[in-house]
């Protein structure tokens, strides 16, 4: 079993930044594939970024691509998304997820793990 645990979230103006970060329990986090997604009210569930277990490769939804940043700390068990040049439609609850086949995939389906969210509020 793995608890995943968001932070960073919070209000920002457009074109703002902020870090979320994830922190993992457990002892096989670098095995794991981990993914950030995000809800916004009345929406689905969308896909944000992944990154693999094995190479680190990334993968980002159109959206957000070349604004927003992945990366892992094996060391620390965490993950983090670096947001840059945030919109109002970035608006959401942001939840990271961790996916035991290590594939960091865009299919909220292949996650196993989910923590419970952080909010993140763009104003414009």
């Amino acid at each position: 079993q793995v608890q995943l645990v968001e932070s960073g979230g919070g209000l920002v103006q457009a074109g703002g930044s902020l870090r979320l970060s994830c922190a993992a329990s457990g002892r096989t986090f670098s095995s794991y594939g981990m993914g950030w997604f995000r809800q916004a009210p009345g929406k689905a569930r969308e896909f944000v970024a992944a990154i693999r277990r094995i190479g680190g490769s990334t993968l980002y939804a159109d959206s957000v691509k070349g604004r927003f940043t992945i990366s892992r700390d094996n060391a620390k068990n965490t993950v983090y998304l670096r947001m840059n040049s945030l919109k109002p439609e970035d608006t959401a609850v942001y939840y990271c997820a961790a996916d035991r086949q290590g594939a960091g995939s865009d299919y909220y389906a292949a996650y196993d793990y989910w923590g419970q969210g952080t909010q993140v509020t763009v104003s414009s």
